[in-house]
């Protein structure tokens, strides 16, 4: 894990790469990418979930 000195450095270089109006617009599209994923996952996951669900419903079905 980075500690302080490394994320400063990464931080003031990110800012004299892409200037201080361009490094919020970044920020912004980052954090919603992130999101987008973040939900995209969160969606297989539960797919996953009901399939699991779903199999055990079909096995209790077969006991009885």
């Amino acid at each position: 894990m980075p500690g302080p000195m490394s994320i400063i450095i990464i931080g003031v270089v990110a800012l004299i790469v892409f200037g201080p109006k361009k490094l919020p617009e970044l920020g912004k599209a980052f954090g919603s990418s992130l999101r987008e994923f973040k939900n995209a996952t969160k969606g297989l996951v539960d797919d996953d979930d009901d399939k699991v669900d779903l199999k055990k419903k079909d096995e209790q079905k077969e006991i009885r």
